[in-house]
Parts: C-alpha cells; sequence; structure tokens
C-alpha cells in the first residue's frame, strides 16, 4: 500500500512540476511576442546623440555646481564643523 501512495505522489509532482514548466515556457513566449510587437509597431524615436550628450554633461556640471555652492554657503553660514 505504501508503495502505491509514493508513486502516486510522485506522478503528482512530475505533472505538476511539467504544468508549471509549460505555463513559464508559454509566458516566456509571450513576452517575447509582446517585445516583437512593441519594437515593430512603437520604434523608439533616437534624438542625434551628440546634442544629447552635450547638453547631458552641461547639466551634471550645473548640477554639481549647485551643490557646491550649497555645501559652501552651508559650511559658511554654520561654521566648519566636521
Amino acid at each position: 500500500m505504501e508503495v502505491h501512495l509514493v508513486s502516486e505522489s510522485i506522478k503528482f509532482m512530475i505533472l505538476g512540476m511539467g504544468i508549471v514548466f509549460i505555463f513559464l515556457y508559454i509566458l516566456v513566449l509571450l513576452m517575447r511576442l509582446q517585445a516583437w510587437i512593441i519594437a515593430r509597431y512603437f520604434p523608439e524615436r533616437f534624438s542625434v546623440s551628440g546634442e544629447r550628450a552635450a547638453s547631458s554633461v552641461e547639466e551634471e556640471r550645473a548640477r554639481v555646481a549647485a551643490i557646491v555652492a550649497a555645501v559652501a554657503e552651508y559650511r559658511r553660514s554654520h561654521g566648519k564643523r566636521g
């Protein structure tokens, strides 16, 4: 009797793992299909990379300058503490 229960449990385990594997495989296929559809019908529009890089460098420099000025003002107004 016990051997029969073990074999049944192994059958259910294999069945359950198989169903999960098939579900995940179908999910991967659907995600690839979705990515293909999005890439085909909604292409990403790129700007000129030189202008984008130059503007991002200038923005980064302005951001760093603002941070340095804020830290300097804080230190000046609160005294130089560690």
